[in-house]
């Protein structure tokens, strides 16, 4: 059975992550909290449920902690504009695509924000499937977005592959048992990923590309 290539999208294929350090640094403020922009980028790639406890006192008012992530939210908005796509990000999934692997963006953002970054990112004639917010219980580094991505793209553990750019791509990755490629676009450094168990590191997306033949991502069939 051909594999799955399991794509995390902010900070892998999108330049984003540090768009979203701005826009929780501005909604954690507006509610008088205010972690140094270092430990919010570090938090970056957990999706809003673990970010806060990440971040913020755990006797905090838990009851704002649903404003806080739409305060978020329509910050991030803001910079739907000036998103923009790492160079060959959309080449990258397209060989892959052309070479028979399955395609499924692993994906926690919000369905609206996914949308929009699947517009900027122009290659959904080789993604096959996506996953959202919606889809999972717990995000990143819990396992659930991982197994919500194996069960689109209809394979088991062993025959994919994800690919991402934080220490929280490659933790939920391994829970799940799926070897993780990592990038450093997402501004995470290379000690730290391998450290946490990255199969492969590659300075982005276009360099991976270029390495593709020596890669685990070289052929599909992972069985």
């Amino acid at each position: 059975m051909a594999g799955a290539a399991l794509f995390d999208v902010d900070g892998t294929l999108l330049d984003t992550n540090y768009l979203h350090t701005m826009a929780w640094a501005e909604a954690l403020t507006q509610f008088g909290h205010t972690p140094p922009m270092a430990r919010i980028h570090g938090a970056v790639g957990m999706g809003g449920d673990q970010l806060l406890d990440h971040l913020l006192p755990q006797d905090r008012d838990r009851d704002q902690d649903p404003a806080i992530d739409h305060a978020h939210q329509v910050l991030f908005a803001r910079y739907w504009p000036t998103l923009r796509a790492f160079d060959g990000a959309a080449a990258l999934l397209r060989d892959l695509a052309g070479r028979g692997w399955t395609i499924v963006l692993a994906s926690s953002a919000s369905a609206r924000d996914l949308q929009v970054m699947r517009r900027v990112l122009d290659a959904d004639d080789a993604i096959s499937d996506a996953t959202c917010a919606d889809d999972v219980d717990a995000s990143k580094p819990a396992p659930d977005l991982v197994h919500a991505a194996l069960a689109k793209a209809g394979v088991d553990s062993d025959q994919a592959l994800f690919i991402g750019d934080t220490l929280w791509d490659v933790e939920a990755a391994a829970k799940a048992h799926v070897p993780c490629i990592a990038v450093l676009s997402g501004g995470f450094g290379e000690r730290a990923l391998r450290a946490a168990g990255a199969l492969e590191v590659h300075a982005d997306v276009s360099e991976l590309h270029t390495r593709l033949d020596t890669s685990a991502l070289a052929r599909p069939d992972r069985s």
